[in-house]
């Protein structure tokens, strides 16, 4: 069984990439108040605790593997809950094609394996932690936890020496001389796309819900293990922001491809780009391990559930689902081939966002159908977050298609698409689903 710790370090780890990196050059674009470039950080944490309160509480409910999956499942049916998982599924195959990729481009960026082409370096990496994930839970929760302990570690030392440079008077660089103070927020636009980059910056904040049947005590620890993950997550993000304005100001943040990075820059010299990308190397590396660790549960669960093929419900004695296992790797594998994992990619954000919705929806259908349901953890003032949280996810996802129609188009094709293969055969895997669930 896995506890607490694995819990907080599949949030801190599947929320902390590279992202961070990239994203307060594009924040800085809209808003160019440092205080409230800081405050902007601090209020996407906020927002990301209110869309866990009905999660946590429909979750602790409901522990079951599979996630959002088994909420939407439970409490808004079968087929609601099928086109959670298969969302959530598609998202962390493609996800894992595109972050191999990356992980292949950094890898020469440092010097290494350069004679190695990058697909087949990104082939490595999922076939590495695919292996990882084989052995069994124990192996690959340590490994999870140990890689998250090393990423948060890296980006404080990261945060220290900036903070340690003599490169400003006060909290915030000065703007340069004659350099005309900016307008708090800039435009609309940009504190829109503001909004999105730091939404997605804290996405994979609901990691934990993802390994409720195997983490001990999950009434109380997947909670626990959110809301203190988020709070790690918040502060890291704004004690971030805030060395990057103590080397620079907003002025020079804003449009930076690589704010952070070139923040390092100014105090490391040449080392920076080294130890920056050595940083999101590893980085990559423990997010694939957590998405190729994650996958197979909601597709065991479905599977379980006979809403999938019994197959796939099968179970190694170390924990694993083996056949899971292998059909997230090698869909992975097939992604990062072929690059089909771009066209995903750029329309998978209105899935991540939906998935969410339909959690606040299920929390508060649990409440109203189940009022007897034994609830360990209960939001405050319901339904009032569960609300606020639906309010927040249809804003954002209202944002994402009017900012970008066309790939919201696709984005709902797409995600209805599997539907009908799914109603032709669930008669039958509901039939298939008592076989046995273990494996040799």
């Amino acid at each position: 069984m896995l506890g607490v710790i694995f819990g907080l370090a599949v949030v801190v780890g599947g929320v902390i990439g590279s992202g961070i990196m990239r994203a307060p050059g594009v924040v800085a674009q809209g808003v160019q108040d440092p205080l409230l470039m800081l405050a902007v950080w601090a209020v996407g944490g906020l927002a990301a605790m209110l869309a866990a309160m009905p999660l946590v509480e429909a979750g602790a409910s409901v522990p079951k593997a599979g996630g959002t999956y088994a909420i939407s499942y439970r409490a808004l049916g079968p087929t609601l809950g099928v086109l959670n998982g298969w969302l959530t599924i598609l998202q962390y195959v493609a996800s894992n094609a595109f972050i191999a990729v990356v992980f292949g481009e950094y890898a020469h960026r440092l010097h290494l394996a350069e004679g190695v082409p990058v697909g087949a370096l990104a082939s490595f990496l999922i076939v590495g932690v695919a292996f990882i994930n084989w052995i069994g839970t124990r192996v690959s929760g340590a490994s999870q936890s140990v890689g998250s302990a090393v990423k948060g570690a890296a980006f404080l030392v990261l945060v220290a020496i900036l903070f340690a440079a003599p490169h400003t008077s006060g909290l915030f660089a000065p703007e340069p001389k004659g350099h005309a103070p900016a307008s708090a927020i800039t435009s609309i636009a940009a504190l829109v796309m503001a909004i999105r980059v730091i939404y997605q910056t804290y996405a994979g904040w609901d990691g934990a819900i993802y390994f409720s049947e195997e983490v001990q005590n999950p009434e109380h620890n997947v909670a626990r293990s959110t809301f203190w993950g988020i709070a790690l997550v918040t502060g890291l993000y704004v004690l971030v922001n805030m060395a990057a304005l103590h080397i620079l100001p907003p002025s020079a943040l804003a449009g930076s491809e690589f704010a952070v990075g070139d923040a390092a820059k100014l105090v490391m010299g040449p080392l920076a780009d080294t130890f920056i990308t050595a940083m999101g190397l590893f980085s990559l590396m423990a997010i694939v391990n957590l998405q190729v660790m994650a996958a197979p549960r909601v597709v065991f669960a479905m599977a379980r559930d006979g809403e999938a093929p019994p197959f796939f419900a099968a179970v190694a004695k170390g924990g694993t689902p083996r056949r899971a296992l292998i059909l997230v790797a090698g869909a992975s594998l097939i992604f990062a081939a072929t690059g089909s994992y771009e066209a995903i990619v750029k329309i998978y954000s209105p899935w991540t966002i939906g998935a969410i919705l339909m959690v606040c929806f299920s929390a508060i259908a649990l409440r109203l159908r189940e009022p007897n349901l034994a609830r360990p953890y209960k939001m405050p003032l319901f339904p009032l977050p569960a609300i606020a949280a639906a309010l927040v996810q249809t804003a954002l996802l209202a944002i994402a298609v009017i900012d970008d129609p066309l790939d919201g188009v696709w984005s709902f094709v797409v995600a209805l698409g599997p539907l009908p293969l799914y109603w032709l055969f669930r008669k039958r895997w509901r039939a298939e689903a008592g076989i046995a669930k273990t494996e040799a």
